[in-house]
């Protein structure tokens, strides 16, 4: 039997700790031992709540965000790594942690400090996340926003710092220094818990090992559509996207059937839009049986939704308001399965783009090919695969 630690300590989204909770559940069927350090106890507590380990909070950088970042370079610099005695505080916290509970492997959910100080203590140390969180190997951090007019010499002036102030640190605490940024993403070894098509990067195929989306399926109540005879459309659009209403508005009047779990009306606030073929949920929504019926998805790109629906051949709307989910729309888009709504410029025609997307047999055809090459797939299988990989990580320690 062998310790696991699971480190998250950078990024704001729920599914870093979802993808933390598949993989600890297949390692304590397994009978390993299980810890964890989180970045949001609160919401770790929700999504990882059931699993007796020991958790604890991870050492963060309390002194400033990433504002505009165009790197994983920028959002380090941001979190701590600009300067090598406000890393060392963090290294300092993770190696003590570290120290305490003595794993016998570190697994990094976008983690880099908790693998700077695995490699310190030399702890074997891989990482395992989304396509953006852990960058191509062997070459230079990728620009986030190659839509812009970005100095390209900003960016490697960002990642030529990084990688000093961290081999800095690493050498005063006895640790061989990285060759590149990248290598302090992706750890002795890295797992990319995504496919082909919902990399943020676009590599090819046939570079990586793909492992799938790691996430949690939450129960949801049945779907309850509105009556009638139309297109079924399930959305999940939060109202901080400034078209949900008129997206909304474009399903209604192109004679769709549409079902919106909006988080903000389930907890009372008063509907946007209000029409006999518009029902809303009172709660999160079996997303398995919903998009089972779905003509086509309307979603923010979160990765669960995402999932559920290219599982079930369902062509999607994708509305990010992340620059996270903005790189993973286009890359639906040009995997041709999804119309990316956050590069539609300007005053958009709502209706013209869910007509589209109902009438256009590519975009279905499409999705239908994605449906097929990963019939059958679930994180659990996944997660079994994942863990007998770091299991052999262990074992060669």
């Amino acid at each position: 039997m062998a310790h696991f630690h699971l480190a998250w300590e950078l990024g704001g989204d729920a599914a870093h700790a979802g993808r933390l909770r598949v993989i600890a559940q297949a390692l304590l069927a397994r009978r390993h031992a299980v810890s964890l350090s989180v970045r949001d106890l609160g919401q770790a507590r929700r999504l990882l709540g059931g699993l007796d380990v020991t958790m604890l909070q991870a050492p963060l950088w309390l002194h400033g965000a990433a504002q505009h970042a165009a790197s994983l370079a920028e959002i380090l610099l941001a979190s701590g790594y600009r300067e090598a005695q406000g890393l060392d505080g963090l290294v300092r916290g993770w190696r003590s942690a570290l120290q305490l509970l003595k794993p016998d492997v570190v697994v990094g959910e976008f983690a880099p400090t908790a693998l700077l100080a695995a490699r310190t203590l030399d702890i074997p140390a891989a990482a395992l996340g989304a396509g953006f969180t852990l960058p191509p190997a062997g070459q230079p951090l990728p620009n986030f926003r190659p839509w812009e007019a970005m100095d390209l010499q900003r960016l490697a002036a960002a990642e030529q710092h990084t990688l000093k102030v961290m081999n800095t640190v690493l050498v005063h605490h006895g640790g061989v220094p990285y060759v590149q940024a990248a290598d302090a993403l992706l750890g002795r070894q890295h797992f990319l818990c995504a496919w082909p098509e919902l990399d943020h990067y676009g590599r090819p195929p046939e570079r990586e090992q793909w492992f799938g989306p790691a996430f949690v399926a939450p129960a949801g109540e049945a779907p309850q559509w509105p009556p009638g005879h139309g297109h079924k459309v399930f959305v999940y659009l939060r109202q901080e996207h400034p078209a949900h209403v008129a997206v909304l508005h474009a399903l209604v009047m192109e004679g769709c059937r549409v079902l919106c779990y909006q988080p903000e009306v389930a907890a009372g606030a008063v509907p946007p839009v209000h029409a006999t073929s518009l029902a809303y949920a009172r709660g999160p929504v079996d997303l398995a049986a919903a998009l089972a019926e779905s003509r086509i998805c309307v979603s923010q790109a979160g990765e669960g939704t995402i999932t559920h629906a290219l599982l079930a051949a369902v062509p999607l709307l994708l509305l990010p308001t992340q620059l996270e989910r903005y790189l993973l729309a286009a890359r639906l888009e040009q995997a041709g399965v999804a119309v990316n709504g956050g590069r539609l410029p300007g005053t958009v025609d709502w209706r013209s783009v869910v007509r589209s997307l109902l009438m256009d047999g590519r975009t279905l055809m499409s999705a239908r090919g994605v449906a097929n090459r990963y019939a059958g797939f679930t994180p659990a299988q996944m997660a079994e695969r994942l863990a007998a990989r770091l299991e052999l990580l262990a074992s060669n320690a």
